[in-house]
């Protein structure tokens, strides 16, 4: 996708040589104009577009992954930055989680907002201005652009619940204005996005824009946080249909572009200035260590994240052994294929090396708190290993372009899990986790009752993981003010701190925390407070109750 920005004004210059005004415009276009043909139309909508990497990517970077508000990752720096220590602010809780911190580092209002006021304006516009488009183009197109709002939408409604709803009758807009119900809320949602799968076409005749798949895979998401189990089996029944399926291999889902689990990716190309720099931030430090540079390690997997994964041969290991200090040897290669695609550990393989995540060691070791700044080196004893683009040469370029899969049919596959469970159909279930578990070798027997929960639980926090879903999860189903480990209350997160020994290739493993703190989720959190500036501004709202 390339990166376009488009200026919808209409600018008027002197004419040189009478008194009149040249009405053409010389820098910019105008709406009409724009709209006129549906070339032109799709670069407006294109401008739309954008904003699934900001959903994705750029609004949580106030506070970097969301998974480092839950046992499965550290930000390993005390600075009081984003990607540092702000994070373990978050989830520390207690007095920093004002109405307004929240507000700044979670809530996303305004921008959330903003986005939408440009979406209904496109709407609009098409609607007024795109008589000159033929009828599919018309349809397509406000497809396309409700399959946008729906998914900001859904992003309002999981963070507030009841929020206020403008759609694109621009005439409704109103500085006060009341909320919707939380019904009426996602039965707006619903509404976009079953209008973009109806009227989009499929990803073969879609010609590299929105499709069909991906408002399917929307509605699987967003219905299930509005518990409409129903329709999220019924949107996963469509994307088989529609030809989706696990790819045989886990890793290569995030690695293979265009394959046929990735529903919706976003496509970055560094020849049109359009790149991120997540491998900055996670990356194995001694990848810049190695090049004389610094960075990387800002985030990392913690001991929790590790053992939350079986052998390949189905079970969990006896971890025991390493909740003090032993020289024995971690049982990393005997766990399953998607612990090895997710986390690098010590010994493992990466860019033609080995990582060596000790003290000492090329990529490092730093103790959490005591050295402020671990200039890429993990306060964990482990780094990230799903996301980061092993083929990246950093002699080349600092800027990252591998893909991201934005929505994708293993997660499908478990949202119909999960409703299945809800609708009493243990068998739906079943079968979707053993689908999951198959494609990694793992066993599986059917389940019913608590157990069938427990693991399709399991299956979201490790199929999922570092996906930006389990923290939304944990709020969802109400279980994050529970107490560690069904919740993210009174806990700390560890690390291992690796020591060569005097043995050759031998090493000294100690169980640490990697917090100052425990850890706490306040029951107020299962909603975010709505901002000052909306309640100042606005009459007819105020504070959610929870943050009165």
């Amino acid at each position: 996708m390339k990166k376009i920005i488009i200026i919808l004004s209409l600018c008027c210059v002197l004419a040189a040589c009478n008194d009149y005004l040249d009405m053409t415009p010389r820098d910019s276009i105008s709406d009409k104009v724009m709209w006129a043909t549906t070339e032109s139309a799709e670069y407006a909508v294109n401008s739309i577009y954008s904003y699934a990497y900001d959903i994705f990517a750029s609004w949580p970077s106030q506070v970097g992954m969301t998974e480092a508000f839950t046992d499965e990752l550290k930000y390993g720096s005390y600075v009081n930055f984003a990607y540092c220590y702000i994070p373990s602010r978050v989830a520390y809780g207690g007095a920093d989680l004002t109405a307004n911190f929240v507000s700044v580092y979670l809530g996303c209002w305004s921008s959330l907002y903003s986005a939408i006021r440009r979406t209904n304006e496109a709407i609009s516009n098409l609607k007024s201005l795109g008589g000159g488009l033929d009828q599919t183009s018309q349809v397509r197109l406000q497809a396309e652009l409700r399959l946008m709002r729906g998914w900001l939408y859904f992003e309002l409604m999981k963070r507030y619940k009841e929020v206020i709803i403008y759609d694109e009758d621009l005439s409704k807009i109103s500085i006060d204005k009341a909320l919707s119900t939380e019904e009426e809320g996602w039965d707006f949602v619903l509404q976009d996005l079953q209008y973009a799968a109806d009227n989009l076409p499929e990803k073969a005749m879609a010609k590299g824009r929105l499709d069909k798949g991906a408002a399917y895979a929307l509605i699987s998401r967003s219905m299930l946080y509005a518990e409409r189990w129903g329709e999220v089996i019924t949107a996963v029944d469509a994307l088989e249909e529609l030809g989706y399926g696990l790819l045989d291999d886990y890793a290569s889902v995030f690695t293979v572009s265009g394959n046929k689990e990735s529903i919706l990716q976003y496509n970055f190309s560094y020849s049109d200035a359009v790149y991120h720099e997540f491998d900055f931030y996670y990356t194995p430090g001694g990848d810049y260590k190695l090049v004389d540079q610094q960075g990387g390690g800002y985030g990392t997997p913690t001991q929790e994240m590790v053992e939350s994964y079986e052998l390949a041969t189905g079970g969990f290991p006896d971890w025991s052994p390493w909740h003090g200090a032993t020289t024995a040897e971690p049982p990393y290669a005997q766990l399953e294929p998607r612990f090895q695609a997710t986390i690098l550990y010590n010994g493992a393989s990466w860019k033609g090396r080995t990582i060596e995540p000790y003290v000492g060691g090329t990529d490092g070791w730093c103790q959490w708190n005591k050295e402020p700044q671990p200039q890429g080196r993990t306060t964990t004893g482990y780094y990230l290993r799903k996301w980061v683009d092993e083929g990246h040469n950093l002699l080349e370029r600092t800027q990252s372009t591998q893909h991201f899969v934005l929505l994708r049919y293993g997660e499908a596959l478990l949202n119909k899990a999960e409703a299945c469970y809800h609708r009493n159909d243990p068998a739906g279930a079943n079968a979707a986790i053993r689908a999951i578990r198959s494609r990694v070798g793992l066993p599986y027997t059917d389940r019913s009752g608590v157990a069938l929960w427990q693991a399709i639980r399991q299956e979201r926090r490790i199929e999922l993981a570092f996906e930006g879903l389990w923290y939304w999860d944990l709020r969802r189903w109400e279980e994050a003010a529970e107490v560690y480990p069904t919740g993210l209350n009174s806990y700390q997160v560890h690390g291992l701190k690796i020591e060569p020994t005097a043995v050759d290739g031998e090493f000294l493993y100690t169980y640490v925390s990697v917090d100052d703190n425990d850890r706490n989720f306040p029951a107020k959190m299962y909603r975010f407070p709505m901002p000052e500036s909306e309640m100042s501004s606005n009459s007819l709202v105020e504070q959610y109750p929870e943050w009165r």
